[in-house]
């Protein structure tokens, strides 16, 4: 039988524009420690074993009688997918993110495997940066993971798992022919004949404007996305997205983050968004954007929900879980941060008993790197309602709180990215590791042109909240 995909990962490919690519990713820094082009070029071939997936790439249907499949990449090339780049020196992060930004921009090869990893050396000197890209449709969270959760150990030098069949002794299947793949179309079109007729319709339409869609978004538990929302406050972050993209990573101390909540109540998760909503209001006012004290900005807060028999996260993965999204409205326009905190504090709480939210221990617990597998299933979240509903995502999940290594060298920041919609022209995802606070601040080139200097409010509205008794 066919590998056919799910009809949620066949959407990515269908709504995906030249100027709007569905891919995620994460921008990796970590001290070079003999980790070079070569080495990381081995790691990742060893470990493709573990992940089949990343060997095969989408074959479409003749006249879409059927969702696409999956077929083995027979003539596969790891030195393809994994890529060397340097930066001039000194290689500052703003060298580094001016490329991310150029190498975000550019969509994936469809007739291979969907993913590129960047081996970026000469980062601050003798630092390098791994830079991922990873289509949505492959990322699902259930029987694949992110590139970041298979290349970081707990350990220095690999380890046990270090094991696997290299790329050479890998051979694929066949390619299937045209007539295969329309038998195989005919074949389960006979057991759903309506999927014929949907198969056609989707292929040839926008399936993200339609905020009613019921859609599974991990682990075969459905969410319903509500349609009677008010529209989201317009504003400069609902703008039409350009082919060229901007890119900014901040970094924060959890610890700084903690004792605002202790002084101020609510969670490290609140806290996160209150200082989103300072930074968000602070970067409206450089712009000269008029903010009356109620004005709002709607952020689509992706959150990891236990199903109804789920316990928790599965030792293995996210296989028990889902992320739903829901609405959020931060209030730039209210001038006192704790105020602003209070606000989200009991807005994130009211969300947090509806929907059964999986607590930040409970996450931190998956095994391996969990962050950037989480911020792939936030991705595919966002891409469930209408941009009319929200200005801008904000994804946010916990990592460990422990070192990371590629090799023998040592994570030292890792920045989420999220894609952008077609008329979203900011993404923000965030995640924690080992002490830090990292901020990926993906933003459309056109629309958002001066995002270092939203990435500058952040670290303001986090000694801002520091700075209050009250």
């Amino acid at each position: 039988m066919a590998d056919r995909l799910s009809a949620l990962d066949a959407s990515f490919l269908y709504v995906e524009e030249p100027f709007v690519p569905m891919h995620v990713g994460s921008v990796a820094i970590l001290r070079r420690r003999d980790l070079d082009y070569a080495r990381v070029l081995a790691l990742v071939a060893r470990r493709l074993s573990y992940l089949p997936r990343y060997r095969q790439y989408v074959e479409f249907v003749p006249g879409h009688l059927a969702r696409p499949v999956w077929v083995d990449d027979a003539d596969f090339d790891v030195s393809y997918h994994v890529r060397r780049s340097a930066l001039p020196a000194p290689g500052s992060d703003a060298q580094l993110f001016e490329l991310v930004a150029r190498l975000l921009a550019r969509p994936l090869d469809r007739d291979r495997p969907l993913w590129e990893l960047y081996v970026v050396e000469g980062v601050d000197g003798d630092g390098v940066a791994l830079v991922t890209k990873t289509h949505q449709s492959l990322v699902n969270g259930t029987e694949t993971i992110d590139l970041a959760q298979l290349i970081l150990d707990d350990e220095p030098a690999g380890g046990a798992g270090d094991g696997g069949d290299d790329a050479e002794a890998w051979r694929g299947a066949a390619r299937p022919g045209r007539v295969r793949l329309l038998l195989d179309a005919v074949t389960d079109s006979l057991r759903g004949p309506g999927e014929v007729v949907e198969n056609v319709r989707n292929a040839a339409q926008d399936l993200s404007s339609t905020a009613g869609r019921v859609l599974d978004v991990a682990g075969g538990v459905a969410t319903t996305v509500r349609s009677l929302v008010r529209p989201a406050p317009q504003g400069p972050l609902n703008a039409p997205v350009s082919g060229g993209r901007v890119f900014a990573g901040v970094s924060a101390e959890l610890a700084d983050l903690r004792t605002i909540r202790q002084r101020h109540g609510g969670t490290v998760n609140d806290v996160v968004f209150a200082v989103m909503a300072g930074a968000l209001r602070q970067w409206l006012l450089s712009r000269g954007e008029p903010l009356e004290q109620t004005a709002t900005v709607r952020a689509l807060v992706p959150l990891a929900v236990r199903g109804p028999d789920s316990v928790g996260f599965s030792s293995v993965g996210l296989l028990d879980n889902r992320v739903d999204p829901c609405l959020v409205d931060l209030p730039v326009g209210e001038p006192h941060p704790v105020l602003r905190l209070q606000h989200i504090t009991h807005a994130m709480a009211e969300e947090v008993r509806a929907r059964r939210s999986v607590a930040a221990r409970a996450m931190a617990r998956v095994s391996g790197f969990a962050p950037a597998t989480m911020h792939s299933l936030a991705a595919r979240a966002a891409s469930s309602l209408s941009g009319r509903m929200f200005n801008v995502v904000i994804a946010n999940s916990p990592g460990p709180q422990h070192p990371l290594f590629a090799g023998r060298a040592r994570l030292e920041r890792i920045y989420p990215v999220l894609p952008l919609s077609r008329d979203q022209a900011l993404a923000v995802g965030v995640a924690s590791y080992d002490g830090g606070v990292y901020f990926g601040l993906n933003g459309d080139r056109k629309a958002l042109s001066d995002i270092p200097v939203l990435a500058g409010t952040i670290s303001e509205a986090i000694e801002e909240l520091k700075g209050t008794d009250w």
